[in-house]
């Protein structure tokens, strides 16, 4: 910590040399990771990277540049090539304001580490790969392959600014992860479970065991063979909260964040606009209450400014977007906090944290057993894509057909699309349980970033791609 403390003090000495805006980022990773494939270690891998990230403000225009040099002449060249990059871009933007909305942050913060990353052993992560892998195989003769895989990141950064920002932050997050192929014989099928977090071991293991991990994933993919094919075309159905994690995120999530809405994205001038059925309130959130150790959690943006909770929609109604320092002043409000960056070479973006829909008032299994006739859909499998329009499609882990309020038996090669403001306003059922489901994921908008995303069961219409 002191030479953490002294890396704070150079830097802050370095951003109050300058009479223009300045960013500082020290961001230093430590990395670890581990994957077996049937039996057999594929790698076990270990790194860290460190470096500077400056962004200079100059008439409007940020410029950027980075380096690994950390000493003071090494901070003052790389400042003064941000500032040489700022005055460059002079003329070439057409929209600009000339002063950002900051909310800066100082101190020292840390999420929640119940038994920190750092302190287990390298051979207990290990053996926990290596029984992920084995296990599955020894459950049933039908497991035909298995990949199991545990990998952490732990960031550590200073954030020091000339508009008062002065924040140490330490930020470890950590995802396993297990697919399972199994064959009969005729024909071959998937299955898939996975978890993430932000904070220690225990908070990674705070849902599911190992052992119900392994479990799930044989089930989902045993349960799929011989299966039958879904009906296609427009149908009720009961989304899992995993999917429901999908549609906030990939579907609504990056149709508001405001860089893309300034590029016409369909809630473009939409604010205060009925989108969704009155049931819904989707919000963005640094660091919920709702569930602890959520792997998107962000206690302090890349800009070094307070992340603030954003009600996205509330009881159907578009109430915000997601902001920057820039964008907060071109649309006249509050800074969210929601600018993100990978690491110490990539500059801040807008980025969604920890995206989810707020439960309801209905039992998950009052909300089955109502339904008539429809399916039940859980899981993201196969991959998915969704656009500026909120028009997506994404294929479904598991699947099982309702009838008269029962699962009566599953489905496969499921796929679901529409536009999720449509699905959204079809919603007439919203579950009073909740989950975060994507934490073993990554956001890739141009560069990668850590989120979660879920929500409770919810009941909908969309169109399912399947076999007449």
């Amino acid at each position: 910590m002191e030479d953490t403390e002294e890396l704070r003090r150079i830097m802050k000495e370095v951003v109050d040399f300058f009479d223009v805006l300045v960013q500082m980022r020290y961001h230093s990773r430590k990395t670890f990771k581990v994957s077996f494939i049937n039996g057999k270690v594929k790698s076990i891998d270990s790194g860290t990277l460190a470096g500077l990230g400056v962004r200079v403000w100059v008439d409007g225009i940020w410029g950027f540049s980075s380096t690994t040099d950390l000493s003071k002449d090494g901070m003052f060249n790389t400042v003064k090539s941000a500032l040489n990059a700022a005055k460059l871009g002079k003329g070439l933007k057409e929209e600009r304001v000339r002063e950002l909305r900051n909310s800066p942050v100082t101190g020292d913060l840390f999420v929640e580490e119940n038994r920190p990353l750092d302190s287990v052993p390298i051979e207990e992560k290990i053996e926990l790969v290596k029984k992920l892998d084995s296990q599955p195989r020894k459950m049933s003769d039908k497991v035909v392959s298995t990949n199991a895989m545990y990998m952490e990141m732990i960031d550590e950064k200073i954030i020091v600014t000339s508009y008062g920002t002065d924040v140490y932050y330490r930020d470890p997050k950590s995802d396993l992860r297990l697919s399972v192929v199994v064959s009969n014989g005729n024909e071959m099928e998937f299955g898939y479970s996975s978890f993430g977090a932000t904070g220690g071991w225990k908070e990674l293991f705070r849902r599911y065991s190992s052992d119900e991990m392994i479990e799930e994933a044989v089930k989902i993919a045993i349960d799929k063979l011989g299966a039958k094919y879904a009906e296609g075309g427009d149908h009720t159905v009961v989304l899992h909260p995993s999917l429901v994690g999908v549609l906030a995120h990939e579907a609504i999530g990056h149709t508001v964040e405001a860089d893309f809405v300034l590029s016409g994205s369909i809630v473009k001038g939409k604010l205060g606009e009925k989108v969704a059925s009155d049931l819904i309130t989707l919000v963005d959130d640094p660091n919920p209450n709702i569930e602890k150790g959520a792997a998107g959690i962000l206690l302090v943006d890349d800009e070094g400014n307070e992340t603030t909770k954003v009600t996205i929609i509330g009881n159907g109604i578009l109430k915000s977007y997601l902001h920057d320092s820039e964008t907060s002043a071109l649309f006249n409000v509050e800074n969210t906090g929601n600018a993100r960056a990978f690491t110490y070479s990539d500059e801040p973006i807008i980025r969604m944290r920890n995206t989810y829909i707020m439960p309801g008032e209905s039992d998950p299994e009052e909300i089955i057993s109502s339904t008539k006739s429809g399916y039940y859909l859980k899981g993201l499998g196969g991959g998915g894509q969704a656009d500026a329009n909120a028009e997506f499609m994404f294929g479904v882990l598991e699947a099982w057909k309702i009838e008269n309020g029962k699962l009566v038996h599953p489905v496969r090669e499921v796929t679901i699309s529409g536009q999720a403001f449509d699905v959204l306003s079809s919603v007439d059922m919203v579950g009073n349980d909740f989950m975060f489901t994507l934490g073993a994921g990554y956001c890739g908008k141009f560069q990668p970033a850590k989120v979660d995303a879920g929500g409770p069961h919810l009941r909908c219409r969309v169109k399912i791609g399947g076999r007449k």
